[in-house]
C-alpha cells in the first residue's frame, strides 16, 4: 500500500509545476514515508515567509508581507535544505517554479526574478539554453524593464548610462542616492534613471546638512543647527563636498552654466564643495558687511545685506585638492587655490601673477564662470579644473568703462568697482579692495 501511495506522488508533485496555477499552495508539510525506504519517497517543506534570501526591496517585501496575511506560518513548516534542489522560487520560497514546457526557471514570475537581481541575486530567469545567448531577465542597469534581445540591458538609454557606474561624487548609478538607502532609484519614462528611489528620499536627500549629511539643513543654512555649524567653523578651514543630488550642488552648478557666456559648450560641472572658513575669519567678514550696510541700507530696499552677491574667480593649483577624495590641502606656499582657501584673498600678494590690473590694486571678480575660466589653470595633471565661487560684499559699486590702473580704493563714496562690459573690457568684473570684503564660499571642479 505504501509502494502505491509513493508511485503517485511524482504525478502530485507536477501539478504543482503547472504555470496556469494560481491559487497560493497550502502551507502544510507533506511527508510519506514507507514502512521501509524507498528512493521514490519525496519531503515538500514550505518556507516561512522572510526565511532564505528574502528581498530587501520594496517591492519584495510588499509581496512576502501578502502572502503571509493570506496563508500565515502554518504548523511544521521548515526553509527549504537547498533552493537549486526546491521546487519553490528560490526568492519568494511560496510558489511553484516556472516551467514553460522545456525549462524549469529558478523564479515563479517576472517580478520576483526583478527582486532577487536587486538583491543582488545573478540568476534572474535563469534557465538553460543551447542558443549560448544571454539569458532572458530584467535590465542589468535599472532592473526594471526586459532585457533586449542579446543584450544586458533594455534599451540605448540604460546602456549608456552604464559605462558610468558612478553618479558625480555619489552611489552607484542605478542606486539611490540618499544616505544609506540602496534601493534602484526610479526610472523615468525616457528610460533614463533618477537619483532617489522616491520622492521622499528626493527631498530628504536635496536637503542634508552638509556637516552631518544624517538631517536635514534648516532654512537659509547648510546646516542642520547650531551645533553642527559650529563644529564646522571649528574644523575650518576645510571642504565639505556637497552630493550630487543636492538642491545645493544643483543651485552653484546652475549659475555656473547660466553664466558662462563665451563661445561653445560650457564644460560640465563634476563636484561642488562648501568650504567653510575659521570663525576669526567669517566674524572679520560680517562685522565689514554690517559696516557697509549699516552705511548704504540695502536691506529696506530690497537686497541682501551689504549688497552681497556670489562672483567666480579663476586662479592656480598646484596639487590635486577637489579631485575624488582629495579633501586635504598641500603645503605649497604658491598654490593659489589652497591658499585662497584655508586663509581667504590677500592683497598683499596682487600683482605676482599677472603685474598689474585695470583697476587697480584689488581683488577681482566676475560674474561670467567663463571669463574667471580665463584665470584658472593647472600646474597638475588632471582632467577637472577648479574654480571658486566667492562671496562679495558689493556695498555702493562705481561703475566703470575704462581702465584705471592707478586704484588702491575704490572712489571716494564707493565701496566697490563695477567694471562693465563694453569700453576695454569684453566681460565684466567686480574689484573690492580690502580683504575683508571677499570670502570664498564654493569650490567648483569642472570639465577641464
Amino acid at each position: 500500500m505504501a509502494a502505491s501511495v509513493a508511485s503517485h506522488i511524482p504525478f502530485a508533485l507536477s501539478l504543482l509545476h503547472y504555470p496556469g496555477r494560481t491559487k497560493s499552495q497550502p502551507t502544510t508539510k507533506v511527508n510519506t514515508t514507507p514502512s521501509a525506504p524507498a528512493p521514490t519517497a519525496t519531503t515538500l517543506s514550505i518556507a516561512l515567509p522572510g526565511s532564505g534570501s528574502g528581498g530587501s526591496g520594496s517591492n519584495g517585501s510588499q509581496a512576502n508581507s501578502q502572502t503571509a496575511s493570506k496563508q500565515g506560518p502554518g504548523p511544521g513548516t521548515t526553509p527549504p535544505a537547498s533552493s537549486s534542489g526546491s521546487s519553490l522560487c528560490e526568492h519568494c520560497h511560496m510558489k511553484p517554479k516556472y516551467i514553460d514546457g522545456v525549462t524549469t526557471h529558478s523564479y515563479c514570475s517576472k517580478s520576483c526574478a526583478s527582486n532577487a537581481k536587486v538583491n543582488g541575486s545573478q540568476k534572474a530567469f535563469s534557465g538553460h539554453h543551447n542558443s549560448g545567448s544571454l539569458t532572458p531577465g530584467t535590465c542589468d542597469f535599472c532592473h526594471n524593464r526586459p532585457r533586449f534581445s542579446g543584450h544586458p540591458f533594455c534599451s540605448k538609454a540604460c546602456a549608456k548610462n552604464a559605462i558610468s557606474s558612478t553618479h558625480p561624487g555619489g552611489n552607484p548609478k542605478g542606486t539611490c542616492q540618499a544616505p544609506g538607502c540602496s534601493k534602484p532609484t526610479h526610472v523615468n519614462k525616457d528610460g533614463m534613471c533618477g537619483d532617489y528611489c522616491s520622492l521622499s528620499h528626493k527631498t530628504f536627500g536635496e536637503t542634508l546638512c552638509l556637516m552631518c549629511l544624517t538631517n536635514a539643513r534648516q532654512s537659509n543654512s547648510h546646516f542642520c543647527g547650531k551645533a553642527c555649524a559650529d563644529n564646522a567653523e571649528m574644523k575650518g578651514p576645510m571642504i565639505l563636498e556637497v552630493p550630487a543630488g543636492h538642491d545645493t550642488f544643483k543651485n552653484v552648478s546652475d549659475q555656473f552654466k547660466a553664466s558662462w557666456r563665451h563661445p561653445g559648450q560650457c564644460p560640465s560641472v563634476k563636484r561642488v564643495y562648501k568650504i567653510v572658513s575659521p570663525q576669526t575669519s567669517l566674524a572679520a567678514y560680517n562685522t565689514y558687511k554690517a559696516a557697509v550696510e549699516a552705511r548704504g541700507q540695502f536691506i529696506p530696499a530690497g537686497r541682501s545685506a551689504g549688497n552681497e552677491n556670489r562672483r567666480w574667480h579663476g586662479t592656480k593649483r598646484e596639487c590635486h585638492l577637489g579631485d575624488k577624495g582629495q579633501t586635504q590641502f598641500c603645503d605649497s606656499k604658491t598654490c593659489s587655490l589652497c591658499c585662497i582657501v584655508k586663509t581667504s584673498f590677500d592683497l598683499s600678494l596682487f600683482g605676482k601673477k599677472t603685474g598689474w590690473g585695470r583697476f587697480g590694486k584689488g581683488i577681482y571678480t566676475s560674474s561670467t564662470s567663463s571669463k574667471s575660466n580665463d584665470y584658472s589653470h593647472n600646474e597638475c595633471r588632471c582632467s577637472l579644473k577648479a574654480i571658486l565661487l566667492n562671496r562679495v560684499v558689493v556695498g555702493k559699486g562705481c561703475k566703470l568703462l575704462q581702465d584705471n590702473v592707478s586704484l588702491t580704493a575704490p572712489p571716494r563714496g564707493y565701496d566697490s568697482v563695477l567694471a562693465e562690459k563694453g569700453g576695454s573690457l569684453n566681460y565684466d568684473e567686480l574689484v573690492v579692495y580690502t580683504n575683508d570684503a571677499i570670502r570664498p564660499s564654493f569650490l567648483v571642479m569642472y570639465e577641464a
